[in-house]
């Protein structure tokens, strides 16, 4: 017995394929595959189609406002309905439950979400042309990072940091989650006061103040984008923290000096697979024979790495050109393969997908002002997809968040 049902009178069946586009009673029957949860599929006639799996899971609406968008999914996979949720053609209720409903189906529908093979050899020749070479890493990090102080000002916890909190308690704020973040990976390296760190990756400056005010540390942060570099030194400033802060801008690969510990936030998934050796041996060349480094990093499932390095996903073609999440099996290899040991691995996917929801919580309040700064609803959409496509990974371990702490191995 099909899983599909109409929820609403129609005409009769043949009067209805008649009038339906081919595009869509393909995508119906594929639709039929659906093994774990329920998708409410609301169509631009007013009816109704709702696909229920065998096993439980998470309910999905997804209403439809042009047929075209399922053309979209059926030409080009996940990212065809991503870019179709871009132009307006479908929304959600809620979209990060819908997007989670499609990753726990992800094996069952692995014939709807892929891409055609042009649009795969398209994306993968993109995708090599945005290398983190010098001049390429500049321009990656500037087309995100550099839309504005002002735009990431709207929604991000008052300390502008955007990277995974650690949250003690359901009802711990963002704020608090962040500071807790900082704090754990500070006491991972266990700084003495007077110790140098590295920072790979500084932000807008988050993790040196808080090295330098709590522990008494001297820090040297590095960034590419110009604009989180100015804010940074703003708050430097503001604090009288010049003489323990340092902030450049300039590219790691560039580092000569020697540090006591090094710490990089969410900075290797910018940087490209082929310069994975290279930033793991600039961790190993910049850390004291003693120093530990401490790493957090967003990592993909093993099981899936492969399949994702061959088909750039929507973040890749739209949020992050050129960036590239490795499995923790990878991370271990490439950080060994530096003459690097892990001392300690945990993971926190869970903190990822609530500091991701709050977040959007604090996107979608600012919606006003975020259009005041001119920028238009394709943005706004692609952002909210953004948010929503993350936290479903998380929610559905696909991607998890890792913090690693390396020593120099010794031998």
């Amino acid at each position: 017995m099909t899983a599909e049902r109409a929820l609403r009178r129609s005409p009769s069946n043949a009067s209805r394929r008649s009038h339906t586009p081919l595009s869509l009673r393909v995508a119906l029957r594929l639709l039929d595959r659906i093994r774990i949860g329920t998708l409410e599929l609301h169509l631009p006639d007013g009816t109704v189609r709702r696909f229920e799996g065998a096993e439980p899971g998470p309910s999905g609406v997804l209403r439809l406002h042009e047929p075209s968008a399922l053309a979209a999914l059926l030409r080009d996979g996940d990212l065809g309905l991503a870019e179709a949720y871009m132009d307006g053609l479908w929304s959600s209720p809620d979209l990060a439950t819908l997007l989670e409903l499609g990753a726990r189906n992800h094996d069952a529908l692995r014939g709807v979400l892929r891409s055609g093979f042009l649009r795969r050899c398209l994306e993968r020749l993109r995708h090599r042309l945005r290398d983190n070479s010098r001049s390429g890493s500049r321009r990656n990090i500037a087309y995100h990072y550099d839309l504005g102080n002002d735009f990431y000002r709207l929604w991000l916890d008052p300390g502008m940091t955007y990277s995974c909190a650690l949250f003690a308690r359901p009802d711990t704020t963002l704020e608090a989650a962040q500071d807790a973040k900082y704090a754990r990976l500070l006491d991972l390296v266990a700084p003495r006061p007077g110790d140098h760190i590295l920072e790979i990756g500084c932000g807008w400056g988050g993790l040196a103040i808080a090295a330098a005010t709590r522990y008494g540390c001297r820090v040297t942060g590095l960034t590419l984008s110009r604009e989180q570099l100015d804010h940074a030194r703003r708050r430097v400033r503001s604090l009288g923290l010049e003489d323990r802060i340092e902030l450049r801008l300039q590219d790691y690969r560039d580092l000569r000096e020697r540090f006591d510990h090094v710490v990089s936030i969410e900075m290797l998934e910018a940087v490209g697979e082929r310069w994975w050796p290279t930033y793991f041996g600039t961790v190993a060349r910049c850390l004291e024979p003693r120093g530990r480094a401490a790493i957090q990093v967003i990592t993909i499932a093993d099981h899936a790495f492969d399949d994702y390095r061959r088909n750039p996903d929507f973040i890749q073609r739209h949020v992050f050109p050129g960036g590239m999440l490795p499995s923790p099996r990878r991370l271990e290899a490439e950080s060994s393969a530096a003459g690097l040991r892990t001392v300690h691995r945990d993971f926190h996917g869970r903190d990822y997908a609530r500091t991701l929801a709050l977040w959007d919580e604090r996107f979608v309040a600012a919606l006003p002002a975020i259009r005041a700064l001119g920028h238009d609803e394709r943005f706004v959409r692609m952002w909210r997809y953004y948010l929503a496509y993350c936290e479903a990974g998380f929610r559905t371990d696909r991607v998890d968040l890792a913090q690693v702490v390396l020593e120099h191995r010794g031998d």
